[in-house]
């Protein structure tokens, strides 16, 4: 299920460790994998990505320290019951960074109205 999902860009300027626990934290989220799932191995990960394991396991060890997945020696590693609630706050934490500042200075450069936004933002919400 896992490996249908998942998507490097080997070409992108972003690191290939940061795209795997993008990539891992982003099933959690979707409900890939819920609370108390394994999650793939960084073995499993990187033979079937063709990633080097040492860079998938630097990629998971992101997402052990903010507390997203857990190791269990000798069992392997899955999703912490915090993880969900873990991922929305940082993601909200980052929301005006990544997506609100962007979008109002692009309106401001188009000249759009903040009733413009509104209506804008209404319409994109309105359609799902």
């Amino acid at each position: 299920m896992w490996e249908s999902k998942m998507k490097f860009n080997f070409d992108s300027p972003e690191p290939i460790y940061l795209q795997v626990a993008e990539q891992v934290e982003e099933a959690i989220f979707t409900g890939i994998y819920r609370a108390g799932e394994q999650v793939p191995s960084t073995t499993e990960m990187s033979k079937e990505f063709h990633i080097n394991p040492a860079t998938v396991l630097k990629g998971i060890n992101r997402l052990v320290a903010a507390g997203v997945i857990e190791k269990r020696r000798g069992v392997g590693m899955f999703v912490t019951a915090t993880a969900e609630t873990t991922i929305r706050e940082k993601r909200r934490a980052e929301f005006y960074d990544r997506y609100v500042s962007r979008f109002t200075s692009e309106a401001r450069k188009l000249n759009l109205s903040e009733d413009d936004l509104i209506a804008l933002i209404k319409r994109g919400y309105e359609a799902k």
